[in-house]
């Protein structure tokens, strides 16, 4: 792939670079590798880490393999919408206010119905899969207006860890950003994605939420945006994300 700016040619590592035709996930990709079935301009793939370009051609058993071009777009979601691309209950989804040129894109994690903010579409499934696996740990941000006054204690036991549901343990970092009124204005961080998880925490705390959005997942963010935008993610703002993604994966094998 040509680089605009600089004429440079991009290398890829040869399992993504297979994931990316859309053939196969980047672990099946490896076992095809291993097993001698990918050759390089007619040659038998070195091995795992070998770095290819569009400009080579790469076959699998026998069958040239393209690259796929992804799409990678942020979205500042509505109240009132759920996220998914049907709902079976007749409830309107993002796909029924979103442009026709993104409803073939899926959405990396969701938000409920009453929350707003940040969803990334793509569809880079490789991309999806690692933003919303639990054992990646990337951080998504969010702003939450909760009734009541809270306290440190109440951001301890949220660090600490809440059983929102049997067995389930969600865990958040919380800092508080205002008062409002009689109500609190928190900055919380989440590294899970279980279903409705702040509104449950604060529920059990006794603090329900009024209002919840979503400002950044990873280092992508919805600043300068309004309700119902949508922009392009940028190269610079892709490689810093997939960067990120990056060092969390090898804290995750660091981990296992």
């Amino acid at each position: 792939m040509k680089n605009s700016r600089n004429g440079k040619t991009e290398n890829y590592r040869l399992n993504k670079f297979i994931a990316q035709s859309g053939l196969c996930s980047r672990r099946k990709a490896d076992e095809l590798i291993e097993s001698g079935c990918v050759k390089v301009n007619g040659k038998i793939a070195e091995g795992l880490g070998m770095l290819v370009s569009p400009k080579d051609k790469i076959t699998v058993n026998g069958t040239e393999i393209k690259r796929v071009q992804y799409t990678y777009v942020k979205y500042y979601k509505p109240a009132g919408y759920i996220t998914t691309m049907d709902d079976e209950k007749g409830r309107k989804t993002i796909y029924d206010i979103l442009p026709e040129e993104l409803k073939k894109l899926k959405p990396a994690g969701r938000l409920d119905k009453d929350s707003t903010g940040l969803i990334i579409l793509t569809d880079d499934g490789d991309l999806i899969y690692k933003l919303t696996h639990p054992s990646i740990k990337i951080p998504k941000v969010y702003r939450v207006a909760a009734q009541g006054k809270m306290n440190l204690e109440h951001l301890k036991q949220m660090a600490d860890g809440i059983e929102i549901e049997k067995g389930k343990i969600a865990y958040a970092d919380a800092m508080i950003v205002e008062y409002d009124g009689k109500d609190t204005v928190l900055q919380i961080t989440l590294y899970q994605g279980l279903n409705r998880q702040i509104r449950k925490m604060l529920d059990f705390l006794g603090h329900p939420v009024i209002s919840l959005k979503r400002v950044s997942h990873g280092t992508v963010n919805i600043q300068g945006m309004k309700k119902g935008q949508f922009k392009y993610i940028k190269t610079r703002e892709l490689k810093e994300l997939l960067n990120q993604l990056a060092k969390a994966e090898k804290l995750a094998e660091q981990e296992k």
